[in-house]
C-alpha cells in the first residue's frame, strides 16, 4: 500500500490535494456565506460552453474554458445588478447556455474529441506538476487578495447592504470574488470534473457550518475537512482498483464527503439533546 507513494503521478496528485482544498476552503467559504452555491454549477457547466469551442477551433480548451467561466461570473453579476434579474435565474440562463453551446461544438468538432472524459468527470491522478504550479500561483494572488481584504469580504459575505453603508467598495469585491471562483472553477475542472466539482466547493463548508460559526474557523475547519475526504477518497478509489474495478477518484472523494456530511449531521442532532 505504502508502495504508491513512491511514483511521481500519486505524490503529484496529494500535492495538489493541499492546494485545491486551501483554496476551494478560501473561495467555497464565500460562496456559502453567500448562499451563492449553485453559482459554482452555473460557471461549471458554462465551462462546458468553452471547451467545446475550444476543440471546434482547435485552441487550448483550458484557456477557452477560462474565457467562458469568467465571462459567465462576470455576466451573472451583470444581470443581477443591472437587468433587475434574480440571481437564481441569471445562474439557471449561464448553466443552460454553456452547455447547449458546449454540446453544438463538441459535436460539430470533427472527428473524435479526446480527453472529453476527464473534463467531465476529472482524473486527479493525471495532474502534471504544471498544473501544480498554475495553481499555487493562484493561491498566492488569492491568498494576498484575502488577507488585504478580509474584513470587507466577510462583510460582503453576511450582508452587503451593511457593508455598503460602511463605503466598502461591494461590487469591486463581489466581481473579484466571482472571477475567483471562475478561475477556481477552471483551474480544478481535470481534478474532479465538470459534473462533481460544485461538491469540491461546496461539501468541506456545509460540513464546517455545522461546527463553526465565525468565518475564519470555518475556513479552517474547511481545509481540514477537504483534505482528509480527498485522502480517504483517493485511497480508497486506489483500493478499489486493486480488488474489484478501477473507479474514478473524483466519485469517491465526493461520497466520502456526503458521508461525512451526514455523518456530522448525526452527531450534531445528537450533540443538541
Amino acid at each position: 500500500m505504502l508502495d504508491i507513494l513512491n511514483y511521481s503521478f500519486f505524490q503529484n496528485a496529494l500535492l495538489g490535494i493541499l492546494l485545491v482544498s486551501i483554496a476551494s476552503a478560501m473561495i467555497g467559504t464565500y460562496i456559502v456565506t453567500r448562499r451563492m452555491v449553485f453559482i459554482t454549477g452555473g460557471i461549471t457547466h458554462a465551462c462546458f460552453g468553452g471547451l467545446g469551442l475550444g476543440y471546434f477551433l482547435s485552441v487550448n480548451p483550458i484557456m477557452a474554458a477560462g474565457v467562458f467561466a469568467v465571462a459567465s461570473s462576470i455576466g451573472v453579476e451583470w444581470m443581477a445588478k443591472r437587468q433587475n434579474i434574480r440571481e437564481d435565474s441569471a445562474i439557471a440562463v449561464i448553466w443552460a447556455l454553456g452547455m447547449a453551446i458546449g454540446t453544438l461544438f463538441i459535436f460539430l468538432t470533427p472527428g473524435y474529441v479526446p480527453d472529453l472524459n476527464s473534463f467531465l468527470f476529472g482524473n486527479i491522478l493525471t495532474i502534471s506538476r504544471t498544473d501544480i504550479y498554475a495553481f499555487a500561483v493562484f493561491l498566492a494572488v488569492l491568498s494576498v487578495f484575502f488577507l488585504l481584504f478580509y474584513r470587507q469580504i466577510i462583510a460582503c459575505a453576511f450582508d452587503r447592504d451593511f457593508a455598503a453603508t460602511k463605503q466598502m467598495h461591494v461590487k469591486a469585491i463581489n466581481c473579484v470574488m466571482s472571477v475567483m471562483v471562475a478561475i477556481c472553477v477552471v483551474l480544478t475542472i481535470r481534478l474532479i470534473g465538470i459534473m462533481l466539482l460544485m461538491s469540491l466547493l461546496t461539501m468541506p463548508q456545509m460540513i464546517a457550518e455545522l461546527f463553526a460559526e465565525r468565518y475564519g474557523k470555518m475556513m479552517v475547519v474547511s481545509v481540514v475537512t477537504s483534505l482528509s475526504c480527498a485522502i480517504v477518497g483517493l485511497v480508497g478509489s486506489y483500493l478499489l482498483g486493486m480488488y474489484a474495478a478501477s473507479v474514478p477518484a473524483s466519485a469517491t472523494i465526493v461520497i466520502t464527503l456526503i458521508a461525512v456530511y451526514f455523518m456530522a449531521r448525526i452527531m450534531r442532532s445528537f450533540a443538541k439533546k
